[in-house]
C-alpha cells in the first residue's frame, strides 16, 4: 500500500505558476513510477505527465508538454509538478498516482491515489 498526500494547489491568474507536491508514505517509493492526473468539470480523468521510479523517463500530455515538469526526490518520497504559464483550461483537481510500472505514460498503470488538490486558473 502507498499513501499520497498532494498540496500545492491554489487560485492562481492565467500566466501564473504553481508547484504541487505529493508527499508518499508506506511501500518503497523509489520502486514505483508517478502520475500527474487531472479532471475537469464534466471531463474525464487524463495523465498529465509521468515519471519513472529512476526519474530518467518521463512523459507529458500534449495539453501540458512544455509548460510542466515534473520530477522527483525519492530521498524525501516526493513527486512535484512544476506548472508555468498556467492557462483557465489548466482548472481541474489534479490527483497524484503511484504505479509498479515502466509503462509511465499509461494510465491504467497507476493503482494508489492521493485525494486530489484544487487547481483553479483566473482570468
Amino acid at each position: 500500500q502507498v499513501h499520497l498526500v498532494e498540496s500545492g494547489g491554489g487560485l492562481v491568474q492565467a500566466g501564473g505558476s504553481l508547484r504541487l507536491s505529493c508527499a508518499a508514505s508506506g511501500r518503497t517509493f523509489s520502486n514505483y513510477a508517478m502520475g500527474w492526473f487531472r479532471q475537469a468539470p464534466g471531463k474525464e480523468r487524463e495523465l498529465v505527465a509521468a515519471i519513472s521510479s529512476s526519474g530518467g523517463s518521463t512523459y507529458y500530455a500534449d495539453s501540458v508538454k512544455g509548460r510542466s515538469t515534473i520530477s522527483r526526490d525519492n530521498a524525501k518520497k516526493t513527486v512535484y509538478l512544476q506548472m508555468n504559464n498556467l492557462k483557465l483550461e489548466d482548472t481541474a483537481v489534479y490527483y497524484c498516482a503511484a504505479g509498479a510500472t515502466r509503462r509511465v505514460g499509461v494510465a491504467r498503470e497507476y493503482d494508489y491515489w492521493g485525494q486530489g488538490t484544487q487547481v483553479t486558473v483566473s482570468s
